[in-house]
């Protein structure tokens, strides 16, 4: 089959064909028919990211991934050919997480194979394209909305930076009632399409007057929820600010750059909050399933492109060079 591999070590990348794996006992091979590109993925390409647990030297990418199930292995019960299915986008082994197309091989590819507790059954009129970006693109904004920020509704919020993550949490604030929604973007189309998802504002970052701007939007309350989505130290430093009392602001875009925070005192005596935030659950991504299946969200818009497996390299350039604007982009086997 056709699988597009990162050697970690060299941090080369190609698609080649390699063997179909074979599902073990408690395993459920899929039939990948859509495959997520990340920019966690062109981080691990770039070298910024390194599998913490990966036997060996290589791994074929890819953590969201939608399909069909091929094959059950031996002692599965609960999954038969052809169920539609998406895949979580890790699992614990031994009291650790492993992500998938991190630290073990992940969908971009022909086939994946899946322990059969990873595999969640998703409705006929959700499209795999949409499916595949659920576990991660849409659960790890919704899990910080959701359970890191506790964000209530009808709270003034601030997004920042409106990509692959953000355009996502400005459709899921909406979604929890949240009110007014201000994204922040140095980009005029990722301004545009806030909008277009759901944020009352959408502001750029280099603007200085954003500070006056939060403040007027807010009734002077500024902030209650700040979400950097960016990781750009600048950006924390500047949400951090827009924050109003009892303001949190939520690090889910990494960097390892430090983090300042200008005015402490203020900082203090408002008794706001930093939080970081990693990924989601598997109940995150159930309960998104759960949404589609009952029409309160639609992802249709975060598709930027569907392209062949075999152009993976060309997908990764593009997201590296933001042509085009993508939210996501999607591998076709």
């Amino acid at each position: 089959m056709l699988a597009g591999r990162l050697d970690v070590r060299s941090r080369k990348f190609t698609v080649e064909d390699v063997p179909t794996p074979q599902p073990g006992p408690g395993e459920v091979l899929v039939k990948v028919e859509a495959a997520g590109v990340c920019l966690s993925d062109v981080h691990l390409i770039e070298g910024g990211l390194t599998p913490l647990y990966l036997e060996g030297g290589v791994v074929t990418l890819g953590h969201e991934v939608a399909g069909v199930v091929a094959e059950p292995g031996p002692g599965v019960t609960a999954w038969r050919p052809g169920q539609r299915v998406l895949l979580q986008a890790g699992e614990e082994r031994g009291g650790q997480v492993w992500t998938r197309g991190v630290d073990y091989d992940g969908g971009w590819a022909e086939y994946a194979l899946a322990t059969e507790s990873t595999l969640v059954a998703i409705p006929d009129d959700l499209s795999f394209e949409q499916a595949s970006i659920i576990p991660d693109a849409v659960s790890t904004p919704w899990a910080a909305i959701t359970t890191t920020a506790q964000t209530p509704p009808a709270v003034p919020v601030g997004v920042w930076g409106v990509g692959g993550l953000g355009a996502h949490a400005v459709q899921l604030l909406r979604l929890i009632g949240a009110a007014p929604i201000i994204a922040f973007d140095p980009l005029a189309p990722a301004r545009e399409r806030a909008v277009e998802f759901g944020a009352d504002l959408a502001l750029d970052p280099g603007d200085p007057d954003v500070r006056r701007q939060v403040g007027l939007a807010t009734g002077g309350a500024g902030l209650a929820r700040a979400f950097d989505f960016a990781g750009v130290p600048p950006v924390r430093e500047q949400a951090a600010k827009c924050l109003g009392k009892d303001g949190r602001l939520t690090l889910v875009g990494l960097t390892d750059k430090p983090l300042t925070i200008s005015d402490g005192t203020r900082f203090s005596y408002l008794g706001q909050q930093i939080l970081g935030h990693y990924g989601s659950t598997d109940e995150h991504v159930r309960q998104l399933v759960d949404l589609v299946r009952l029409h309160r969200i639609d992802f249709a818009r975060s598709i930027s492109d569907v392209v062949p497996l075999a152009q993976a390299e060309q997908a990764v350039e593009r997201l590296q060079k933001k042509q085009g604007n993508p939210i996501r982009l999607i591998l076709r086997p």
